[in-house]
């Protein structure tokens, strides 16, 4: 009889512990259900804030997750503040994203630096699935620079329009969403010719990226159901 009891309250104990231990562990399941569902309803905004106006970007973090973080996380240490647009290649390119142009004493060098959050070059996210590559390199599109395959740091550029014969060697990871008057009246500025022809080199007069933030927005209804 005094086993009996035992047995009972031993079971009787054991229950309350596996339901104990089912409502801790619900809550977490919940929680992190519910922090990764908050992070899919919003789209991450790059606000450049440049010498001659604003520019918006629309990052790709589903086609391109690791270039989309090298980039937030080096915007949100103020990496890129106070930058300037090295090169324009009129009709084709603007590009920035060099440390080196931070420096009037480095000018010859203009073009050659560069860094990523994790001390070294990243490989390409080139995947022929996804929208973005499938799209090609549109009039707005942002992109990765880069001295051949798997060489990514911080060097970017944007179209100034469309060039479907563009080799798909550089990652995309987003678009212009507003300012791209901006982005077309840098793309006219007079410029010094370097060594790639008469229409392309450095702005003759400096265009900076005064700051560069991140800003998060919530999607509408009908960009969640996409």
């Amino acid at each position: 009889m005094i086993n009996t009891a035992v047995r009972s309250t031993c079971l009787t104990v054991m229950v309350l512990v596996l339901a104990l231990s089912s409502a801790i562990a619900q809550p977490k399941t919940k929680k992190g259900e519910e922090t990764k569902s908050k992070m899919e309803n919003f789209k991450e905004i790059g606000v450049i804030e440049t010498s001659m106006g604003t520019v918006e970007v629309e990052f790709y973090r589903n086609d391109a997750p690791k270039t989309v973080e090298n980039f937030v996380k080096l915007a949100e240490k103020k990496y890129f503040d106070g930058m300037r647009f090295h090169r324009v290649s009129k009709n084709f390119v603007i590009q920035a994203g060099d440390d080196k142009s931070k420096d009037l004493q480095k000018m010859a060098e203009w073009g050659t630096g560069g860094q990523s959050i994790w001390g070294k070059p990243f490989d390409d996210e080139l995947n022929p699935a996804a929208p973005s590559f499938k799209e090609g390199y549109r009039k707005g599109v942002l992109a990765m620079a880069n001295r051949g395959p798997n060489t990514n740091t911080s060097q970017f550029f944007i179209m100034l329009k469309d060039n479907m014969t563009l080799p798909k060697n550089y990652t995309i990871f987003g678009k212009v969403i507003k300012g791209m008057e901006v982005v077309d009246a840098i793309g006219q500025v007079e410029i010094i010719p370097g060594q790639m022809g008469p229409t392309d080199g450095r702005p003759k007069v400096d265009v900076v990226m005064k700051k560069v933030t991140i800003r998060k927005e919530p999607l509408s209804i009908l960009e969640e159901k996409k």
